[in-house]
């Protein structure tokens, strides 16, 4: 039945028509600004790890002064030819013209190596230096296509090295912009026609969720244009992934107190402002707690991480201002028929404080068996919780190689392969040892010892190759001369007094052997020199650094987002007990989704490992996220709780709120796992982990284990607010529920005949 309502109170008609429109307008136009920089994201994104690090980290620090001994800024690509027979004069004649030709190419620098052949004859290996200011993956794709064109029949060719793994990662990253956005769009349209039944409605959201997108992308084009932050192709990833996620759920929250209020009559004006009332507050504490939590990675040494913190807040402030304004704005122009066919219309209450009485509704079920099995829900949801996050023993996140970071077909690790069987694996990508000339002797010669090495160069402008073999003879230097006898041998290239050993290594240059390798090299050198004399840079180098640097931010970051987090629930609840139930029952659904996950990537994936970012990345996620979903239970808890008891307002917080938040968990889980589609290990591994833990968080940790642990304690939940010491209580005693207030006095109508005898009693 529609009710009458004062007109006293209403903005003239033209306003109530033109604010909505004005305001519609202007997110059209944002959007369609900054839909065309979807395309242009690579041109202020970058997938070097070099470029992450601290400036304190020796990798950084080495690999600012390469150009001063290599020259120009390059990042070396290994060409590899192999047969499976031994290669003929003629052959590699035809292998020198391809180097030739490859030397011609746009993007590859002066210093293209003559073919060198393998010990068993049966490779060859180029070294082409490719321009690191450019776009490399472009220039490595014109290099395969001259092997596959211009090779003669009978060998087999492949782009390696740190260029062609730089452009195998590039290529991953390629669907971000198309494949990622189509996936993740289309499940949530999908979750949203099951949820609402209606054609209109989910798209009016979906709008929500892009134009948020579209002017978040925007700015935070614009800012890493300035250099104020640097963009990967994996904040990219989960940018696009959070702002569709965070704008749906906020979105579904406004609409749910929009439908409650067209339920009961109310004009279109109306129900929008109301709606707007009840939605603002939970939107902007929820907002705001993911973006506290997402800042703490400010704290960040790295790079990459540090800047996912801003980057990430600034999609998620979109995302409330779109779910609180664009979408207001679109329901304001389209009413009730946003519902069509399925209008919302007033139904009858679905709690009853006697727990005997039958219920209609799905949660109201779910509330009344909560009810009823308090104690034994949450024990028994804590213990299976408890059995998953076993499974976190098993998570091996040390760091994977670099040729793992792409799933399913590389060229760049299938060539390091064939590399590996005819030279030695770290062919490509040395190590780079910058030390004081003087010390150049005693640095030669704990590197000679080292068995993970398997030869010494040291930088030579006189060298044709750029770079002079060394060996010690009597205490001194030598260095090989190239060309006819009576060739004077080169001399090293001095830069600031100071010289750079090129280490080849035996083991691939990404993998766990040649790190240890470094790690030994700089604790050697730092022995024989003195600490920090001598510094180890090269690719093996800035893996180290990086997982290193890795480790360190997850063990800072992650506690310090607990509290943060801790903070702002105590101020939104009035409450000590009830943050910190909420942020142990968010601790262990991550733990289980971290265990469960791990088990998963060992044997079922077959992963070779994770990198050290995931734990702290899926953390982020999932406690920023998940304790989301609290605050819209938990602060619905508490309206209620105000006016029925805490027991009774868990009971019908959790009505109000289940359908909602379970949808919200659905879509924000649904493009998570859109993740899944880029073939970067990484992006599958938190797919995987945030999906999984939403999923748990939102059907066990928030419907069944909070529930049941608020019910069971009661009123001692608030401590030490007024609500504990002033508030009204509910209490189980079979059939209906006592009442039992602040002063411990017993309304006896709500008593069972022996709990009222009892009563008397004492």
């Amino acid at each position: 039945m529609r009710t009458k309502h004062s007109r006293g109170s209403k903005p003239s008609g033209w306003l109530r028509i033109g604010i909505p429109v004005l305001l519609v307008l202007i997110w059209v136009a944002g959007g369609a600004i900054g839909g065309p920089y979807f395309g242009k994201v690579s041109e202020v994104a970058t997938n070097d790890q070099s470029t992450f690090l601290p400036q304190s980290a020796a990798a950084t620090q080495v690999n600012e002064r390469l150009t001063d001994f290599l020259g120009d800024e390059s990042i070396p690509a290994v060409v590899v030819v192999a047969s499976d027979s031994e290669l003929t004069e003629e052959q590699i004649a035809d292998v020198q013209t391809v180097a030739d030709d490859v030397a011609e190419l746009d993007g590859v620098l002066e210093g293209v190596s003559p073919p060198v052949v393998s010990d068993d004859g049966q490779a060859v290996q180029i070294f082409v230096p490719i321009d690191s200011s450019g776009e490399v993956r472009d220039v490595v794709e014109e290099v395969r296509d001259v092997l596959a064109e211009d090779l003669p029949a009978g060998v087999e060719g492949w782009v390696t090295g740190p260029a062609g793994f730089t452009a195998d990662l590039a290529e991953g990253f390629l669907g971000i912009d198309g494949l990622l956005l189509i996936v993740a769009l289309a499940a949530v349209f999908v979750i949203l026609i099951i949820v609402y039944r209606s054609p209109l409605l989910p798209v009016l959201v979906l709008m929500t969720s892009v134009f948020a997108l579209c002017v978040a992308l925007l700015t935070v084009w614009w800012l890493a244009k300035a250099g104020i932050f640097i963009l990967n192709g994996q904040v990219q990833g989960i940018l696009f992934i959070l702002v569709i996620g965070a704008a749906t759920d906020y979105a579904l929250l406004y609409v749910a107190r929009f439908r409650e209020v067209v339920a009961e009559g109310a004009g279109r004006w109306e129900a929008v402002t109301r709606a707007w009332r009840g939605a603002w507050e939970p939107i902007l504490a929820s907002g705001g707690t993911v973006i506290a939590g997402l800042l703490c990675l400010l704290l960040s040494d790295l790079a990459s991480n540090r800047a996912l913190g801003p980057i990430a807040s600034i999609g998620i402030a979109f995302a409330m201002l779109s779910a609180l304004t664009f979408l207001p704005a679109l329901l304001a122009l389209v009413g009730r028929a946003a519902f069509w066919p399925f209008i919302p219309k007033e139904r009858p209450a679905e709690i009853s404080d006697d727990l005997s009485q039958p219920v209609r509704g799905l949660w109201a079920k779910v509330a009344r068996y909560v009810a009823r099995h308090a104690r034994p829900v949450w024990i028994i949801s804590t213990v299976v919780l408890l059995v998953g996050a076993a499974g976190i023993t098993q998570l091996k996140a040390d760091g994977v190689p670099t040729s793992d970071f792409v799933l399913g077909y590389s060229e760049s690790r299938e060539g390091q392969v064939a590399l590996s069987e005819h030279f030695p694996a770290g062919s490509g990508s040395p190590a780079y040892v910058l030390v004081a000339e003087d010390d150049a002797v005693d640095a030669v010669t704990v590197l000679d010892e080292s068995d993970g090495i398997d030869s010494v160069s040291i930088v030579s402008a006189d060298s044709p190759s750029g770079q002079a073999p060394v060996e010690l003879q009597d205490g001194e230097l030598v260095l090989t001369a190239f060309g006819p006898p009576g060739t004077p041998a080169p001399e090293p290239t001095v830069s600031s007094g100071e010289v750079l050993l090129v280490a080849t290594l035996t083991d691939a240059a990404d993998s766990i052997a040649a790190e240890d390798t470094v790690r030994e090299l700089r604790t050697s050198l730092d022995d024989a020199l003195g600490e920090g004399t001598a510094l180890v840079g090269g690719q093996t180098a800035i893996d180290v650094d990086t997982n290193d640097t890795s480790i360190r931010d997850r063990t800072v970051i992650i506690p310090v987002i607990l509290v943060v987090v801790l903070l702002i629930l105590m101020v939104l609840l009035r409450s000590i007990l009830a943050p910190v139930l909420l942020i142990l029952s968010t601790v262990i659904s991550f733990a289980t989704a971290l265990g469960v996950s791990a088990l998963v990537f060992n044997y079922v994936f077959d992963f070779p490992g994770a990198d050290p970012a995931v734990p702290l990345y899926g953390f982020v996620f999932l406690v920023a996220l998940g304790i989301d979903y609290n605050i819209f239970l938990m602060s619905r808890v508490r309206e209620e709780s105000l006016k029925h008891g805490t027991r009774s307002g868990i009971r019908r917080g959790l009505v109000s709120t289940g359908g909602v938040i379970t949808s919200a968990g659905l879509v924000l889980a649904a493009t998570f796992a859109a993740l899944g589609v880029i073939p970067i290990l990484f992006l599958a591994q938190l797919a995987f982990i945030v999906a999984f833990g939403v999923l748990l968080d939102t059907f066990v940790v928030r419907s069944l284990l909070v529930p049941a642990l608020g019910y069971d304690l009661g009123r001692v939940i608030w401590w030490p607010s007024k609500l504990w010491r002033e508030g009204p209580e509910t209490r189980p005693t079979g059939g209906a529920e006592t009442r039992v207030e602040a002063d411990g006095t017993v309304d006896p109508d709500t008593m069972t005949r022996g709990e009222y005898r009892r009563t008397l009693e004492s």
